[in-house]
């Protein structure tokens, strides 16, 4: 299976706090492989762990990059990719 890598900017406005985190995290754990998340040039941590996402810090405007490797890891990658871009903080 190749791994499948992409970078995207954080898009929700007040970043990646608790509950856009926890739905992050929780996605990731969900899809079953190995995927991490690392900010800009930084360490990747594992993506599934809701700690180790929020301590990277993320601000709207942040990019990331999300590596996801197994079967599936494309469309987990797009599923993740949806879930960082969006703006959860919007009314």
């Amino acid at each position: 299976m190749p791994q499948i890598t992409r970078t995207v900017r954080i898009g929700s406005s007040h970043g990646l706090h608790a509950r856009p985190a926890k739905l992050f995290a929780q996605a990731a754990k969900d899809s079953g492989i190995p995927v991490t998340i690392a900010k800009d040039a930084g360490a990747p941590v594992n993506a599934a762990s809701i700690l180790g996402v929020i301590a990277l810090g993320l601000d709207q405007g942040d990019y990331v990059t999300i590596t996801a490797d197994g079967p599936h890891a494309e469309a987990t990658v797009d599923a993740l990719a949806e879930l960082l871009t969006t703006d959860h903080d919007a009314a």
